[in-house]
């Protein structure tokens, strides 16, 4: 797949361009090419069903459908979009609370906060969008009443990715201390006097009311703010919030003489929201850093010097020098300068391909070698790096079952949790009389009532395997598409231009009697030189491989429906498909095409000169990628337009368990329906504007980005290099990070039931339930990132 096929993927659907012959003809005109082709790719030579082509071709007519209505899981909010930054958001938990309350504005249509890359994205009403200062100052209201210091703003342009990360961090430079070396300083001051008072308590070398003042001195400075935070809350009504239960259970050790424990507790809480906070954030820089290329400056050619300027403020004809081992900037064309570009970022194709003067080249790819100039033909808002970008942050927005189910769940289990703990506090007492043990372990069910591990590290986990995706040329276009993706038990795919490349080639050349190949190829070529079809602009390139010498037909007739009759020095040319032959009595074998292909029948003065097959190449990984779908024990079907030898040879070639040939594109959504009833979910994989609605149809619809932008926006996967092998790649990584999900939230829910298990059973602290709540969310953000890195 070259550079400027990516441009493709992002174009809207109303500007489609179709891939056909320049041989086109409108409807009853007459072709004459005398071909037996098939018109798999809507090529040039494109006319509607039922018109009569004479062009000699028993080809199949390729239809345009407008796309049927995607699934409902696909479907788009209706408004004004609105996107607002969302920054000194540390709670996942919160941040749903704060989804849920804007959701319930009678402006807003619908709402997505996105706690992995700080985004709220809100479909508005076009009347309260003409109020956008009101509304994000009510948004601001909402969010700042669940967790105090969160600011709202409208984001901007250039405040995207990596730049959407960093904002907060360019804040927190401007003053003196960043609140993360805040966290450290009172951490570590609150462990100095914690150690100190467990020093004097241990050892009795200090009177036990100065270790008790040291204890509340340490709890002062470490969960101060925590507790003034909780208060607040509780005026606006957050009763199940983190940072009241902590308080609760901390403060109720102290009022059972605890002092030691409460103390430790809350110092083991803020060590392990401290690195969980860093860990979500280094865990947000990777994956942004992998999905991210947009650079920060450019270097601008004027007419004596280079100067480094934003890139945001590079304008189209600018132009700009690209050194050695530098990213392309920005898309544009090269002017000055040869040199070879790694792809990889942006397709995942490995090998680098050479571009030189008059070459597009696409933003993200890596100059590998020599130093080129290039002239910007698009500003970084609409260069490739930044549609991508889009793409992958869309996609992080539209959230999986699993994670709905999560939020669902959240909300039911905290309240669970505190019942518990109010019913352990109580039923056990009044039986065995022990209140202070019985309140102590109500206590450490407190602690682990706060359900951030789960409603933190689901998302986390999607977002990485999106950009896992990203990096291989995959788009997966939200985490929904993911999940479907994991179920999938078939993987049905159109042939051309999906299997095989969609360019015409020749593959054989039969010469009979005294011909030699070259003869006959010469023969052909010297008829069929003044055609653009693909068939005979074949037939031609392959003769001037050969620098075969081509001759100018003394007459040429072309027969409509038949092929062509000339004249050349060799005597009397026939050049066309079987039914010329036989209209000229030329005597025929039984059969002639002993591979899949088009077969061009050679006369000469009335003896059959030879053949010449011509055929679509199978894509060197079609069968790799058959047989890894088989490891993944998925099977294989395809559906084509097709003859049935055709389809079958190349079924046999790759491994393709079913095949159905000569379809029309209703006939594709009709059989996949048949295999879905027979198999389970299916995944479709197309090129084509026809396979648009067997895309929408299918479970899981997936397109080849050089295709048609039709199939491209029906889908829900995009395969940026074209490339067989991301169709098990892409199942490889959704099953990947689905189950990376679901044992984060085994782990955390298992991890925490123990403790309450044992709690019960008065095995547990209260130090080993802050283990089940920050350490458990810590480490279930460890394994989230595993996706992005997970071969």
């Amino acid at each position: 797949m070259s550079e400027t096929d990516n441009k493709n993927i992002f174009k809207n659907q109303d500007n489609c361009r179709e891939h056909k012959h320049r041989h086109e003809h409108e409807h009853h005109e007459v072709c004459c090419c005398g071909h037996d082709h098939e018109h798999e790719h809507e090529h040039e030579h494109g006319h509607e069903h039922h018109e009569n082509c004479c062009c000699g071709h028993d080809h199949e007519h390729e239809h345009e459908h407008h796309a049927q209505p995607k699934r409902p899981d696909a479907f788009l909010p209706q408004g004004v979009k609105l996107t607002c930054l969302v920054e000194n958001l540390g709670c996942a938990n919160c941040a749903a609370k704060m989804e849920s309350r804007i959701n319930e504005l009678s402006e807003v249509n619908a709402c997505t906060l996105t706690f992995t890359t700080k985004q709220l994205r809100v479909f508005v009403t076009p009347k309260a969008a003409r109020k956008e200062t009101e509304l994000i100052a009510k948004f601001q209201e909402i969010c700042s009443s669940i967790e105090p210091g969160v600011t709202v703003t409208k984001q901007q342009d250039h405040q995207k990715g990596k730049k959407a990360l960093q904002t907060q961090e360019t804040i927190q430079k401007k003053g003196k201390l960043s609140e993360q070396q805040m966290d450290l300083i009172s951490i570590i001051l609150g462990a100095l006097f914690f150690i100190t008072g467990e020093i004097l308590e241990q050892t009795a070398l200090g009177d036990p009311t100065i270790s008790s003042i040291l204890f509340v001195i340490a709890y002062v400075i470490l969960g101060g703010q925590i507790v003034l935070t909780a208060l607040k809350n509780l005026t606006r009504g957050q009763v199940f919030d983190e940072n009241f239960l902590m308080s609760l259970a901390t403060l109720g050790a102290f009022a059972i003489g605890d002092f030691a424990e409460a103390v430790g507790v809350m110092l083991f809480y803020r060590i392990g929201e401290y690195f969980e906070e860093i860990a979500v954030s280094r865990s947000r820089s990777q994956i942004m850093d992998a999905v991210d290329l947009r650079p920060e400056v450019v270097n601008l050619v004027t007419h004596d010097s280079t100067k480094t300027i934003l890139a945001e403020d590079a304008q189209p004809d600018d132009v700009l020098l690209v050194r050695p081992g530098d990213r392309i900037p920005l898309d544009g064309i090269i002017i000055e300068g040869e040199s070879r570009l790694d792809t990889s970022p942006i397709t995942g194709e490995p090998v680098p391909v050479k571009a030189a003067v008059g070459d597009a080249v696409t933003s993200g790819c890596i100059n590998t070698s020599g130093q080129l100039k290039i002239r910007v033909e698009k500003t970084l808002e609409n260069s490739m790096v930044t549609r991508i970008l889009d793409s992958v942050e869309n996609a992080a927005a539209s959230k999986p079952k699993i994670d709905r189910f999560i939020t669902r769940f959240s909300r039911v289990y905290t309240p669970f949790v505190v019942l518990a703990a109010l019913a352990t506090a109580i039923l056990p007492s009044l039986i065995t009389g022990d209140f202070m043990h019985w309140i102590y372990t109500a206590l450490t069910f407190l602690v682990i009532s706060c359900p951030c591990a789960l409603v933190l590290s689901v998302p986390l986990a999607f977002f990485s395997g999106i950009g896992a995706g990203s990096k291989k040329g995959i788009l997966f276009k939200g985490g929904v598409s993911i999940e479907a993706l994991k179920n999938v038990s078939t993987v049905v795919m159109d042939k051309t231009g999906t299997i095989t490349k969609g360019n015409f080639a020749v593959c054989q050349i039969v010469p009979f009697g005294t011909y030699s190949q070259n003869d006959l190829l010469s023969f052909c070529a010297s008829c069929e030189q003044h055609s653009s079809h693909p068939i005979a602009a074949s037939i031609t390139a392959a003769a001037k491989e050969q620098n075969l010498t081509l001759e100018n037909p003394i007459e040429l007739k072309e027969i409509a429906g038949y092929g062509i009759q000339a004249e050349l020095s060799a005597g009397s040319i026939l050049v066309g498909n079987r039914k010329l032959m036989d209209k000229c009595n030329i005597h025929l074998p039984e059969n002639t095409n002993s591979q899949y292909g088009t077969e061009v029948l050679v006369a000469i003065n009335g003896n059959l000169a030879g053949w010449i097959l011509i055929s679509d190449t199978l894509k060197p990984e079609s069968k790799d990628a058959v047989t890894s779908l088989k490891r993944l024990n998925i099977k294989t079907a395809m559906l084509t337009g097709d003859s049935p030898e055709s389809a079958q040879a190349v079924a046999k070639e790759t491994g393709i368990d079913e095949v159905h040939s000569r379809l029309l594109p209703e006939d594709k959504l009709s059989k996949l329906q048949e295999i879905r009833n027979k198999n389970g979910s299916v995944m479709f994989v197309g090129d084509g504007i026809n396979d648009a609605p067997v895309l929408a149809g299918a479970d899981v619809g997936a397109a080849m980005g050089s295709g048609a932008d039709a199939a491209i926006e029906a889908a829900d996967v995009v395969f940026m290099t074209s490339n067989m092998e991301a169709v098990p790649q892409s199942i490889s990584i959704a099953k990947s990070t689905t189950q990376i999900a679901w044992q984060n939230v085994v782990f955390a829910l298992a991890v925490k039931a123990l403790v309450m298990v044992l709690g019960l059973t008065g095995y547990a602290s209260m130090w080993m339930a802050v283990f089940a709540d920050s350490g458990v969310a810590m480490l279930c953000v460890l394994n989230s990132i595993r996706a992005l890195y997970k071969k």
